[in-house]
């Protein structure tokens, strides 16, 4: 009984007993173990404790409560800083753990911008365009603001600057505009954003192409405009996105390349040929909305008949002629002139317009030969004779003149001459029916 009564006695006289050193030293450690102190560069969540015209006041959780400067406070977007209350929870980013008055300065802007960051690079996979606005321009591009971040947008990338003007001018001229944009880099550490203009239009044309393939059918006709010319055909923007004329399917007869047909920036009628959901293509065509030419050839057209064409194309073998009314055939080399030429480049060139009949003509094959050597046998008598002073001549000259207003009984020769050479050259005449697939640039 007296040594429990004992032991507690001297518990409890220990326990009064104040801490010696040893203790008090190794309290202060535990507590400096427990705590981190700030550190320059360093994002807390900080509790505002006193909001002031010139300052702010948060709780850190440190020894000392941190100071948001009057600097950072004019920075803050009006509508932000009339949300801040007190007790709220804010990010803050360390600025000077202890400055020459030993206070703690913090930021609450550049805590904020974490999240922007942490936005950007979740933006820098997805296809979402963001509102940027310009802020500034050097030799490399335009300097952006995003949320609360700089960005930049190399001149590669920009879209809306006017060509027209010189570079200076052109950027100048984009100043406190807004701008879609895309992130396409994103580095944290050396403060990088960069945007690109040129994306985001292209995100947004991808959109809009796979709108118009769910709105759109084939055999519609549609408005666009003329946005770029190449050898193998015409991008036309119909309402957002670009479609193809394939070089086959601008006119009825044969065409070298697009710019004899259209210019970049030409309104048009087109007609939706095909369209290809699986590839997002648009296939256009021009011709479609013209009338056949081959359709009533043979009620406008006769074997003899004389008539003018434009030279389309020059070969070896002869030169295509394309009648004012789209119908295309060939003029060969043996029916050109008095026939004796060896090679037609000399003769003829493209867009030439020639005076020449028609040889041969069969509508259900799309095929028509030319010539020019009709009557030519006749009137080579008629020099001749002329040459002899044979009187009886200029009689033989009439007659031949004459005979020559009535071709299809008179010239069965050259009409079988043609036939032959049309038929040689059918693979360079004819025409793919098949729609032509367009192409992404």
């Amino acid at each position: 009984m007296f040594s429990a009564r004992t032991t507690v006695i001297i518990m409890s006289e220990y326990e009064q007993l104040p801490p010696n050193d040893e203790d008090f030293e190794s309290m202060l450690e535990a507590s400096f173990r427990d705590y981190n102190l700030p550190r320059r560069g360093e994002i807390r969540t900080a509790i505002i404790l006193q909001i002031e015209e010139r300052e702010i006041i948060v709780d850190l959780g440190a020894k000392q409560d941190g100071i948001v400067p009057y600097t950072d406070i004019e920075r803050m977007d009006d509508e932000f800083k009339e949300t801040l209350t007190v007790g709220e929870e804010v990010p803050v980013y360390v600025l000077n753990p202890s400055d020459s008055n030993n206070n703690l300065i913090v930021s609450i802007n550049m805590g904020l911008q974490r999240y922007d960051w942490e936005k950007a690079r979740g933006l820098l996979n997805g296809e979402e365009a963001v509102d940027v606005t310009v802020t500034g321009y050097n030799k490399g591009g335009l300097l952006v603001r995003w949320r609360r971040l700089e960005g930049f947008i190399p001149s590669s990338h920009l879209t809306s600057a006017d060509l027209t003007l010189e570079r200076r001018e052109a950027m100048a001229a984009l100043m406190n505009t807004k701008l879609g944009v895309k992130v396409i880099e994103v580095d944290q550490d050396r403060r990088r954003l960069i945007f690109s203009e040129r994306e985001a239009q292209r995100e947004w044309r991808i959109r809009q192409k796979a709108r118009l393939l769910e709105e759109l059918k084939e055999g519609d006709v549609v408005n666009g405009t003329v946005t770029g010319l190449r050898d193998f055909g015409a991008f036309v923007n119909i309402g957002g996105a670009d479609g193809l004329i394939h070089v086959s399917e601008l006119a009825w007869h044969r065409v070298d390349h697009p710019r004899d047909i259209l210019g970049i920036g030409d309104k048009i009628e087109v007609y939706i040929l095909n369209l290809d959901r699986d590839t997002n293509r648009i296939a256009l065509s021009l011709k479609r909305l013209l009338s056949d030419p081959w359709d009533d050839a043979q009620l406008r057209y006769h074997e003899g008949q004389l008539t003018e064409g434009t030279v389309t194309n020059v070969v070896d073998f002869g030169a295509f002629v394309a009648l004012d009314d789209g119908l295309e055939g060939l003029l060969h080399l043996s029916e050109m002139g008095d026939g004796s030429l060896k090679e037609p480049y000399s003769y003829v060139q493209k867009n030439d317009r020639l005076t020449l009949r028609i040889s041969h003509l069969e509508p259900e094959k799309r095929r028509v030969g030319f010539t020019q050597r009709w009557g030519t046998e006749d009137e080579d008598l008629v020099i001749s004779s002329t040459a002899d002073g044979d009187t009886s001549a200029k009689e033989t000259s009439d007659e031949a003149v004459s005979e020559s207003d009535e071709p299809v009984e008179t010239s069965d020769e050259p009409v079988s001459e043609s036939d032959e050479s049309v038929e040689a050259s059918d693979n360079a005449v004819s025409e793919s029916s098949e729609p032509a697939e367009a192409s992404d640039e």
